[in-house]
């Protein structure tokens, strides 16, 4: 890695709700700032569930890792990479190139940003339905041993769910907000989703054909990290 203090950080906060509230955190690094052998060691440094190196602005090419592992494509850290390339480039679609396929990303009439991602490369959550919303907000965590890679949902209405996200297999306690979770909610229950999730973020999710899904929502920029 180069000089520590040459690496900027830029913080977003994806999906959060209407008004810029909550969302789940996520680093963006220039990829030329940080070597490959290196990378595991940022993301684990930042303490995000997913830190993101863009590598090529022109192609859209990237890496996502967790403070864990490396993933192939995971929905929030491309959601908050389509964001900030939309807005550089000035354009409104953009194709961005994780190791998991070739994404599409656009931005909505209403200030969201949306991408529509292969199903097969995505994180293979376990999805458990609970009784009722209120049990979704009563979890501390994981409801069994095995159940590390779970999404805990439940119906608060028709098209609208209440969901929670434990990932420690990833070295992720909660997720805050979990486009991919998302995307395979929406694929199973084959029905356009709002989803509530943790402590107050928002997703939209639609299924599109038995190998994609859609996902988008809002994304604001925080303060950057230098480190």
């Amino acid at each position: 890695m180069n000089n520590p203090s040459e690496v900027l950080v830029r913080v977003l906060r994806v999906f959060t709700d209407e008004n810029g509230s909550q969302g789940n955190a996520l680093g963006v690094v220039d990829g030329a700032l940080v070597a490959t052998p290196d990378r595991q060691g940022v993301a684990l440094e930042l303490g995000f569930s997913e830190t993101i190196f863009i590598d090529d602005r022109a192609t859209g090419e990237i890496r996502i890792f967790t403070p864990a592992v490396e993933l192939p494509l995971a929905g929030h850290p491309v959601v908050g990479a389509a964001w900030l390339l939309l807005n550089e480039r000035g354009v409104e679609t953009f194709e961005l190139r994780p190791p998991g396929g070739i994404v599409r990303a656009w931005a909505g009439s209403d200030g969201s940003t949306w991408i529509d991602a292969p199903l097969e490369t995505l994180p293979d959550w376990t999805l458990v339905e609970l009784g009722s919303p209120d049990a979704i907000d009563a979890l501390s965590g994981p409801l069994q041993a095995d159940h590390d890679h779970v999404v805990y949902w439940a119906r608060i209405e028709s098209g609208v769910l209440r969901v929670r996200c434990f990932a420690p297999r990833y070295g992720v306690i909660e997720d805050q907000a979990t486009g991919s979770a998302a995307l395979r909610l929406a694929a199973a229950l084959k029905e356009p989703l709002e989803i509530w999730q943790g402590n107050g973020s928002l997703l939209f999710a639609s299924p599109l054909d038995s190998e994609r899904a859609s996902v988008g929502g809002f994304v604001v920029e925080d303060e950057p990290l230098h480190l």
